[in-house]
């Protein structure tokens, strides 16, 4: 399908990161164990905010080509952040929120004719540029996939490595994606979250569209993710790294 025009996109694209999130129900019951103790007051959060920040509303198909603008690869250093993750090839590795393909199409390359890409996405347009993408590209080994706000729809225990890239903020149900998530991986399958800096003021993006260090692992361990480590290296972004233990992985 025809790109729309560059500066139509980059206008379109800053205008469209504003948007409601959705409200979470309340939760009512006996005391709990404090992982259950987070969910209950996540779903007590004001409509539009989970764990007391904004969600961001999720990009259009139509700004689409401000994700392959000229200076995201000096912004993000995308090849730099692949070599953080040292994948394998022959690896199944889920691209989560894949757009229409600027970090699927890198990762296709990482893990080989041998290895897989699942590539998800909530609106089919941004799939539908995807794989014209790969096919210009000459790339088979990348599957995409319609996902939906409440199922990721990854196969059950099959992911070496979920990557999110600037994406996670944007869930409208975060609990039922990690939910999806970690149903997905492996025993010892690893979740990678690239998120702008929070903490950081100077870095030029709108604030529900960055998260903290601390929001995330506050966010993501009661879901049963083992925080491994975080990089620093990008100019504005954290690379946060987590895995599916292996008693988590027992229960699956």
């Amino acid at each position: 399908m025809p790109r729309p025009s560059p500066r139509i996109v980059a206008a379109f694209a800053f205008a469209l990161i504003l948007a409601d999130g959705r409200p979470r129900a309340e939760a009512q019951g006996v005391a709990a164990p404090p992982a259950a103790k987070a969910q209950r007051k996540a779903r007590r959060d004001a409509p539009g905010t989970y764990m007391g920040r904004p969600i961001a509303g999720v990009m259009s198909y139509e700004g689409a080509d401000w994700l392959f603008r000229d200076t995201r690869e000096a912004e993000e250093q995308p090849e730099r952040m692949l070599d953080a993750l040292k994948i394998q090839a022959g690896q199944t590795v889920a691209d989560i929120g894949a757009g229409a393909g600027y970090t699927s199409l890198r990762l296709s390359r990482r893990v080989g004719p041998k290895g897989t890409v699942l590539a998800t996405d909530v609106q089919p347009q941004m799939l539908a540029m995807l794989r014209d993408n790969a096919k210009v590209a000459g790339v088979t080994n990348i599957k995409p996939i319609r996902a939906t706000q409440a199922a990721t729809n990854l196969p059950d225990g099959q992911v070496d490595l979920a990557l999110m890239v600037d994406v996670y903020h944007e869930a409208a149900d975060p609990e039922t994606l990690l939910r999806g998530i970690l149903k997905a991986l492996k025993p010892g399958g690893r979740l990678v979250l690239v998120e702008f800096r929070g903490e950081d003021p100077d870095v030029p993006i709108k604030p529900e569209h960055k998260m903290t260090l601390a929001q995330v692992r506050k966010e993501l361990e009661p879901q049963g993710f083992r925080f491994r480590e975080s990089f620093e290296f990008l100019p504005w972004q954290h690379i946060i790294v987590f895995e599916k233990p292996a008693a988590e992985a027992e229960k699956k």
